[in-house]
């Protein structure tokens, strides 16, 4: 004879309450997604009282650049300087690229050019690896995550102050004293470190999804090199071509060319207003805040995604 088995009556399943009811809870306890954006205020003030750890954090980058190099910090400037022996060979001598520019000038206007082009390039190049590069550090700890591409701007313009001092040195050398135009000096490069710390920011956001952006990124970076007058003077090389003039007024607004030429014409003694395009500093100006406040935009607005997938 078979024995029934009783079996217990399921368990009434409790029915979960709707999002609403646990996003009205939670903020009644105060809690806050983990990793949520903050309001754009906000994020301002984090950064602003992150300021000690980007600074540290850009010191220990460059000191740490050269750490394996024999000659160590000394790269820093001899880099720059090897690359601007190779173009002026290239350019300078084979390539006749000194047209319009006087002789005893076109050292320090390459050597300039090469400096001042070479800030932004590697702002841009360390943005792009700013958050994919530091994954370790993006997913251990909370903060403010535009910390990182500031940071590594900051460290680019660190890196070009002590390039500065070669700069100096090469001006000298071929007779342009310091006079109170280099105080120009200060401005240009202040607007530049604005508009790099927006490409960096642009660039790390873009990265941070797509790594391979590393990749290409050199490439897009010579082909800007060799189009914003790094090694010749635009206005000077279109003059007999034949070239559409939004064509040439792209090339010399292009914001690479500006900032090259407001700190040649604060260093170099022959390098004149002529050499400018018209309402210089108001592109310069222009370039840094469009730069600065997308980039700054742009990134925050992707601020909870750092770090995740």
């Amino acid at each position: 004879m078979s024995q029934a088995l009783d079996t217990p009556p399921a368990a009434s399943a409790r029915p979960e309450p709707p999002e609403s009811d646990l996003a009205a809870l939670a903020a009644r306890h105060g809690l806050t997604v983990s990793g949520a954006r903050p309001p754009l205020g906000a994020y301002v003030r984090q950064l602003w009282g992150r300021r000690h750890f980007i600074l540290a954090f850009s010191q220990a980058k460059l000191t740490a650049q050269y750490s394996k190099a024999k000659l160590g910090q000394l790269w820093q400037v001899a880099t720059p300087l090897l690359n601007a022996a190779v173009y002026f060979f290239i350019f300078g001598l084979l390539l006749g690229a000194r047209k319009g520019i006087p002789s005893d000038v076109y050292v320090p206007f390459l050597v300039t050019g090469v400096f001042v082009f070479t800030f932004t390039q590697s702002s841009v190049l360390a943005g792009v690896r700013a958050i994919s590069g530091n994954l370790g550090l993006v997913r251990a700890l909370h903060f403010p995550r535009a910390s990182l591409p500031i940071s590594f701007a900051l460290q680019q313009l660190q890196q070009l102050l002590f390039s500065m001092i070669v700069l100096v040195v090469v001006m000298i050398g071929f007779r342009s004293y310091p006079d109170a135009s280099w105080l120009l000096v200060v401005p240009a490069l202040a607007l530049q470190f604005v508009f790099n710390t927006g490409l960096a920011l642009i660039f790390a956001r873009m990265g941070s999804k797509t790594p391979d952006l590393a990749q290409l990124m050199p490439f897009v970076l010579r082909t800007w090199m060799y189009a914003s007058g790094v090694m010749f003077s635009i206005p000077a090389m279109l003059a007999d071509k034949n070239v559409p003039a939004w064509l040439a007024d792209v090339l010399q607004w292009n914001p690479a060319a500006i900032y090259m030429d407001l700190v040649r014409f604060a260093l170099i003694d022959k390098y004149d207003s002529s050499y400018l395009p018209p309402h210089v500093w108001a592109f310069a100006l222009g370039w840094a805040v469009l730069a600065g406040v997308v980039g700054f935009v742009y990134f925050w607005k992707a601020e909870e995604r750092y770090g995740r997938g």
